[in-house]
C-alpha cells in the first residue's frame, strides 16, 4: 500500500467507543471520513451515530463495510475476540483490508495477528497511543506504530487526524513494545508527581503556586502539567483507567521477565496501583494514585480542604 488513504476514497470501520475511542473516531469523522462503528455498549456510540456514523451489530459486520478497520478496546482477550473471533474483523474482511489495533496489548498477540492476517491477504498494524483523554479529544496523541512500513506511511492522513506525533517503530509488535517503554516512564513519573504533592501538602504549601514554580523547570512533565491540577482539585475522572494501567504494567513486567530484565521501580508502581484496585479505585484515572500514597501518610486527600 503506497498511496495515502484519504477520506474521499476510503471507508473506515471503528470498534470501541470508550474514553479514548469515541474522541479518536470523532476526529476521523471531523477529517471527513465516513465510519461504520461497533461498541460493546451502543449508548456510548450514539454521539458518533448522531454525527453520521453507521452502526453495525458486530466487528465482523464492521469489516464487511470498511477498507480500514480501527479497534481500541480494553484487554488482550478483547483484542483477540474482536479481531480473531467468529464474529471478528478477520472473519469479515476482504483481501487487501487493513486492521489497525490501537489497544495497548501484548506484543506477542500483535505478532500472532499479523501472521494470521498475512495468510488471509490482510495487513495488520499495531498502533497503541499515549496522551490520555486530553490527547484523544484534542487530536494530539502520540501514536506508536508496528507492522508494514508502507502501510503505516499510507495511513498518515488518519494518524494526522488523531495525533500530533506518529512514528513507525518496526515490524509487528514494535508499536506495542514502544508503548511498554511509555508506560514504564509514566508509572515512575506518576509516583513522583503524587509523592511530591503529598509532601507539598504536608509542608503547608499552596499546591497551585507550587505547580507554577516546578512545572516549567527540570521537574516538568506531561503528567504534572495535565494531571497535577486535577489531583489538587480532587478530580479523579478517568483519562485512563487505573485497572487498564495495571494491565499494561503486567504486560511490561511479563515481557521484562521474558527478556531477563529486572525493573524494581516498575514493580513498586505496579504494587501501588494494585492496591488502588483493592481500595475500589480501579475505574478512576491513573492520577488517583495520590489517594493510596496519601493514605500511607495518614492524609485524607479528598477531605484535606
Amino acid at each position: 500500500m503506497k498511496n495515502k488513504i484519504g477520506p474521499k476514497d476510503t471507508r473506515i470501520g471503528w470498534i470501541g467507543t470508550g474514553v479514548m475511542g469515541a474522541s479518536m473516531c470523532g476526529n476521523l469523522l471531523s477529517a471527513g471520513y465516513k465510519a461504520t462503528i461497533f461498541s460493546r455498549t451502543r449508548a456510548k456510540a450514539e454521539p458518533l451515530i448522531a454525527r453520521g456514523a453507521t452502526w453495525a451489530d458486530s466487528p465482523r459486520e464492521v469489516a464487511h463495510q470498511a477498507d480500514i478497520i480501527f479497534s481500541i478496546v480494553g484487554y488482550p482477550h478483547d483484542v483477540r475476540e474482536v479481531l480473531l473471533g467468529d464474529q471478528g474483523v478477520v472473519a469479515g474482511s476482504q483481501p487487501g483490508s487493513v486492521l489497525v489495533d490501537m489497544t495497548t496489548s501484548e506484543p506477542a498477540l500483535a505478532v500472532e495477528i499479523a501472521a494470521i492476517c498475512t495468510k488471509k491477504r490482510l495487513v495488520s498494524i499495531d498502533a497503541p497511543v499515549s496522551g490520555g483523554d486530553v490527547g484523544a479529544k484534542g487530536g494530539t496523541l502520540s501514536i506508536m506504530i508496528g507492522g508494514d512500513q508502507a502501510t503505516a506511511d499510507a495511513l498518515e492522513p488518519c494518524w494526522r487526524a488523531m495525533g500530533s506525533t506518529w512514528v513507525w517503530q518496526g515490524g509487528p509488535g514494535a508499536g506495542q513494545h514502544t508503548k511498554m517503554v511509555n508506560q514504564t516512564l509514566v508509572a515512575a513519573g506518576m509516583v513522583g508527581v503524587c509523592e511530591a504533592l503529598v509532601y507539598g501538602h504536608r509542608a503547608g504549601l499552596d499546591l497551585e503556586r507550587v505547580l507554577q514554580s516546578v512545572a516549567s523547570g527540570a521537574a516538568g512533565s506531561w503528567s504534572l502539567t495535565n494531571l497535577g491540577p486535577r489531583i489538587i482539585a480532587g478530580n479523579f475522572d478517568p483519562g485512563f483507567f487505573v485497572e487498564h494501567f495495571v494491565k499494561d504494567m503486567g504486560i511490561t513486567l511479563a515481557e521484562s521477565q521474558r527478556m531477563g530484565l529486572q525493573l524494581p521501580g516498575l514493580e513498586l508502581a505496579a504494587r501501588l496501583y494494585q492496591e488502588m484496585v483493592a481500595l475500589g479505585h480501579g475505574r478512576k484515572g491513573t492520577h488517583a494514585l495520590i489517594l493510596a500514597l496519601a493514605k500511607l501518610s495518614g492524609v485524607a486527600w479528598e477531605d484535606r480542604q
